[in-house]
């Protein structure tokens, strides 16, 4: 006899960027640091280091809001942190988006292509990297200082905004300590647009 099903999470928390990339590694380094500190049940939390295609396919399966932890330059102080919701893509692209790599934009554009019905929520903690090695440098493993300080603050902001989401998949969390949190607004990934974003 079995026991009682696991319930389907309803909201995804999910790392990327890659570990190789100095401050790239945000993510995957927030989602290792949650580990000692788990978030409840209902949340799926998941490492896709730079599997985009991966995330893409993750992202239609019926999440109610969807917690992007990345690094993003926002040209903000290196370890700050930001809350950004995206435009999201409706899906209408004439050509499919690119399927390979970790950009969040178009990871997200991909996704709106391949599923039927729409995205869920999706948010991005965002963390302002320091160092970040062009495309044709060696791997630089490590994060910087302050961006590797910034991964403790991003666990404690993840349990105070994952409870408030899960209680309602419309609410804008305070990043953490709502004195220091401005009121947020919608803003475009950073590749795609200027926009504000919740920061600390």
């Amino acid at each position: 006899m079995t026991g009682p099903a696991t319930p389907h999470a309803r909201l995804l928390v999910a790392g990327v960027g890659n570990i190789f990339l100095a401050d790239d590694a945000f993510g995957p380094e927030v989602l290792l640091a949650l580990r000692s500190r788990p978030l409840p049940s209902e949340v799926r939390v998941r490492d896709f280091g730079i599997r985009g295609l991966d995330l893409a396919y993750e992202l239609l399966d019926g999440y109610d809001t969807v917690v992007l932890v990345d690094a993003a330059p926002r040209g903000h102080r290196p370890g700050t942190l930001s809350l950004i919701e995206p435009d999201l893509p409706d899906g209408t692209a004439s050509a499919p988006p690119e399927a390979h790599g970790m950009d969040p934009a178009r990871v997200l554009a991909l996704a709106a292509h391949l599923g039927e019905g729409p995205l869920p929520r999706v948010l991005v903690l965002a963390c302002e990297p320091e160092a970040v090695p062009r495309a044709d440098e060696d791997i630089m493993p490590g994060l910087s200082t302050p961006v590797r300080a910034a991964v403790g603050h991003a666990v404690t902001a993840l349990h105070t905004m994952v409870p408030a989401l899960l209680a309602d998949p419309a609410a804008t969390p305070p990043l953490g300590r709502p004195d220091e949190s401005a009121p947020p607004r919608t803003a475009a990934l950073p590749d795609l647009a200027t926009g504000a974003a919740q920061d600390r």
